[in-house]
């Protein structure tokens, strides 16, 4: 056992949540260390190095899983799992069915909802959306204002709307062209890199 729920709780959206601490040492957490907040025991896995930290809660049926970490005020509910080495910092949220995995990021005032799922290395930043069945991987990169809905290129970044949908329109073109190279890594960059 990792981690021990506390008796310090508090309510939020009419949740009780408890806060977590560390019954031993493991990765960069040192027991006794106080971390965030879960709605139950289940939400954090007892093994490997996951672990919610700061103002960042876990709820309903979402799990927090192998090294992923949820820290500053984030939010994972609902029915999503944060897994890998997945983080999910700041204001963003994951919520119903999303699934976070691999190196993916989601921060600043993102939200992955749905069954939307990020993976590999992409990232998911800003006030960025990903939602439905929408699938980000890869290396892609979604921030400003973007919303993205359906499967996403894995080798692109996109920062507004427009570019997504622009994307969409040509991706069965694009890909022809892509699949006569051998190897790439970032074919192409649509938006501003931060």
């Amino acid at each position: 056992m990792k981690f021990k729920l506390t008796s310090t709780f508090k309510i939020e959206l009419g949740i009780k949540l408890f806060q977590i601490k560390a019954t031993k040492d493991f990765s960069n957490v040192k027991k006794d260390d106080l971390g965030g907040w879960v709605e139950n025991k289940n939400n954090l896995d007892q093994d490997g190095n996951a672990w919610v930290s700061g103002n960042a809660w876990v709820s309903g049926n979402a799990w927090v899983s192998g090294n992923a970490r949820v820290s500053g005020n984030a939010r994972v509910s609902g029915n999503a799992w944060v897994y890998g080495n997945a983080r999910v910092t700041g204001n963003a949220r994951v919520t119903g069915n999303a699934r976070v995995s691999g190196n993916a990021r989601v921060s600043g005032n993102a939200w992955v909802s749905g069954n939307a799922w990020v993976s590999g290395d992409a990232w998911v930043y800003g006030n960025a959306w990903v939602s439905g069945n929408a699938w980000v991987s890869g290396n892609a990169w979604v921030y400003g204002n973007a919303r993205v809905s359906q499967r996403l290129c894995c080798r692109f970044e996109f920062s507004k709307t427009a570019e997504i949908e622009l994307w969409l329109k040509h991706e069965k073109e694009f890909e022809e062209k892509l699949s006569t190279f051998h190897s790439f890594s970032t074919v192409g960059v649509i938006g501003e890199k931060k």
